[in-house]
């Protein structure tokens, strides 16, 4: 007996447990050695539970042993102080991940990362039980602790994998749901407990332990959505999404809702309403709620806010089959430093970079993926496919864009750390975000992948051949900026501001954009958008209804954030639901009205999202009318179809307005948001009217029209 290796067992230090547990050759036999520290006794038995004997205490910590004259399959009965167990010796199987598993991991490619590390019930040579798996590259050891074990880390230690870092241990007769966490010795001593960085289950936060997930796969039936999902997300479809956070759209007896409570209620109301997809404010697990997701420490692991996985996938299926997209936030820029998660995970600045100027987040307080690092490139990488392969999920969102592609974003001169050229630019995070886009367009065909990006940086949606990021879309955060200034500008002065919508038309189409009115707008001391409008309260609705109207008319697909379509006077707090009683009021069912006709529209009109990231798909009809605050636009289809749009950004009637058209006869109005169905004052042209043989704005042919006050038309021919 080496009593070395058992100090090091009684000390939780052995990092090779298995060169010293578990069957070993023994003269002409074999001595198997458990280590099994609290049990009084343990009895060996063949597979078939006959009795081999009682093995021998050979060290009163707990090590027993019993030499046998052959190897066998063998199982072990325990006598604990609190009863018996029996289970095979989880130090008699052999390895469990591949050579092709560890090769692809360490590349930084492996696209199902997920079925080789983290938890995962398997049977394993002949017997069910749980495969653990985790990279710790600079441990002395690691265990696996749960209340399977009494937490203890001196009984499942874990074989270390070369060079790939990655520590495996199977536990036989362990099932799914079971909570568990590892144990850590870093070069500096036992570190606190962390959850696994590839969980796919958790406990409810506050608890902050991993959960073993189920085994079967989710039974999805929404194969008529999945093959038609490509044409729904092409260019020349439309796209209006709804943004909303899980945990406080509506609640259920005082609480927020479970998926499937969500699944009941949301779906009719998007469905009515007539959006396209839901997007979902971040859902992997996180351990502080008033980060509404945005610091998520589980990349691989739906929240157990509101129920197991297997019901996530359920709602996803739920939305599909009622022909809604589901597009979720996904955060791969930070990671909160939360002692269970991934800050220096094994006592190294693993999955961050590891000097402050490049792995610490000013703004957030958070810790920055060193996505340079081929494992944790490759860690992010399998996240975003896990979401849209395993949930069938249409698309992410990817958080934060800008603050990965700079390395000096927020910081002050001295406190960054140029790039290998002596640029600002962050070549590593532009490498994976490229590789991203391009893996996800070639293995997840049709899946929306949308940045949230701040800056000018060109060719955000171009394609990676061209020099591009990759994304499929780019939230358009200038359009966003300049409107929502525009719009709080009192009326008399609006003619000031006349740049802040024309702005905007110069660059429309320079990048496949989607027009963002998000949770980020309505918090913080901004106001809700309704509280931000100017004037009394029928101007602040006639406003409202103004702004959706010029939202939904604008070049760009659209995202609207949950309470702005009713009018919510209050801020969206996340700690409670949205203020449906407002419905009552007709003001506010006025405005979700408009919602529901602006979406019928959006999507019945070619003209509105045909040519949405395309020059030819929108013309300038009047752009300099400062004085009048108006202007007027078309709006063109592939077929020549063609809308006219007119607003009139101030509460006056104007009369005799004059308007040039591409075409002669009868025009229709499709849409006059001061219609007293829309609690307006019923001003404005309605119905139908001919056009007149007098050229106006570069057209032959002209329309004589009554603009509505704070108001928008929409005319077809």
């Amino acid at each position: 007996m080496n009593h070395n290796t058992v100090e090091r067992l009684r000390q939780a230090e052995e990092g090779d447990p298995f060169g010293f547990l578990g069957p070993h050759a023994h003269g002409d036999g074999v001595l198997i050695r458990v280590w099994l520290p609290g049990a009084d006794a343990v009895d060996l038995l063949t597979a078939d539970g006959e009795s081999l004997g009682a093995m021998q205490l050979s060290d009163p910590d707990g090590l027993f042993e019993l030499r046998l004259a052959q190897p066998q399959r063998y199982r072990l009965r325990i006598h604990w102080p609190g009863g018996v167990q029996e289970c095979e010796d989880p130090y008699s199987f052999g390895p469990l991940l591949g050579e092709t598993d560890l090769y692809l991991f360490a590349e930084g490619n492996h696209r199902e990362l997920w079925r080789c590390l983290g938890s995962r019930p398997v049977e394993h040579e002949g017997v069910p039980g749980v495969r653990f798996a985790v990279w710790a590259p600079n441990a002395k050891r690691v265990s696996v602790v749960g209340d399977f074990n009494s937490w203890d880390g001196r009984r499942h230690p874990m074989r270390l994998r070369y060079p790939a870092g990655i520590w495996e241990l199977f536990i036989p007769r362990l099932e799914a749901g079971e909570c568990y966490k590892y144990e850590i010795l870093g070069q500096g001593g036992v570190l606190p407990l962390r959850a696994d960085p590839l969980a796919q289950a958790t406990e409810m936060p506050p608890a902050t332990a991993s959960r073993v997930p189920q085994a079967e796969p989710f039974a999805w039936q929404d194969e008529q959505w999945m093959s038609a999902r490509d044409k729904r997300h092409g260019p020349q479809a439309p796209l209006a999404i709804y943004e909303l956070h899980a945990g406080s759209w509506q609640w259920t007896q005082g609480r927020p809702p479970s998926w499937d409570e969500l699944a009941d209620r949301l779906i009719p109301y998007v469905q009515d309403l007539g959006f396209t997809h839901i997007e979902l404010m971040p859902i992997m697990e996180h351990p502080f709620g008033g980060s509404w997701g945005y610091q998520p420490l589980s990349m691989f692991a739906p929240t157990a806010r509101f129920g197991s996985p297997e019901r996530f996938a359920a709602f996803v299926d739920r939305c599909h089959r009622a022909g809604i997209g589901v597009i979720l936030d996904w955060v791969p820029g930070h990671f909160p430093n939360d002692a269970h998660g991934l800050a220096e995970f094994d006592g190294t600045a693993l999955y961050e970079y590891a000097h402050p100027f490049e792995g610490f987040h000013p703004d957030w307080n958070t810790c920055i993926y060193n996505l340079g690092r081929t494992e944790v490139h490759g860690f992010m990488l399998a996240s975003a496919l896990y979401w849209l392969r395993e949930y069938h999920v249409d698309g992410l969102r990817v958080d934060a864009v800008a603050s990965m592609l700079y390395r000096d974003y927020s910081r002050e001169a001295g406190q960054w750390i140029p790039n290998r050229h002596g640029g600002r630019e962050n070549l590593e995070a532009i490498e994976f975000l490229q590789h991203l886009n391009e893996v996800v367009r070639t293995e997840v065909p049709g899946a929306l992948m949308i940045a949230e990006e701040s800056t000018a940086w060109p060719g955000v949606s171009r394609p990676v051949q061209e020099g591009g990021l990759g994304f499929t879309h780019k939230w358009n955060m200038g359009w966003m900026n300049d409107s929502l200034s525009y719009i709080q500008q009192d009326p008399m002065f609006r003619r000031h501001h006349h740049h802040q919508i024309t702005f905007g038309l110069h660059y429309a189409f320079s990048e496949r954009f989607i027009l963002p009115i998000s949770h980020d707008e309505v918090v913080h001391g901004k106001r809700s958008l309704l509280g931000r409008m100017p004037g009394d309260r029928w101007q602040q609705f006639a406003n409202l209804r103004l702004f959706l109207a010029l939202m939904w008319t604008h070049p760009g697909k659209k995202l609207l954030f949950m309470g702005c379509e009713f009018g919510q006077w209050c801020e969206w707090n996340h700690d409670q639901q949205l203020d449906w009683y407002l419905l009552q009021y007709p003001e506010h069912a006025a405005s979700q009205a408009l919602v529901r006709e602006l979406n019928r529209l959006y999507r019945g009109e070619p003209a509105l999202h045909q040519l949405d990231d395309r020059a030819e798909g929108f013309q300038w009809l009047i752009g300099d009318d400062a004085r009048n605050s108006v202007f007027a636009w078309l709006r063109h289809g592939r077929d020549g179809e063609s809308l006219l749009v007119v607003h009139n950004f101030t509460p006056q009637v104007i009369d005799g307005y004059r308007i040039g058209v591409p075409k002669a006869g009868s025009w229709r109005v499709l849409l006059n948001t001061d219609e007293s169905r829309w609690s307006g004052s019923g001003a404005g042209t309605q119905g139908e009217l001919h056009s007149d043989a007098v050229a106006a704005h570069g057209q032959a042919d002209s329309l004589n029209l009554q603009l509505p006050p704070l108001a928008t038309l929409l005319l077809r021919p």
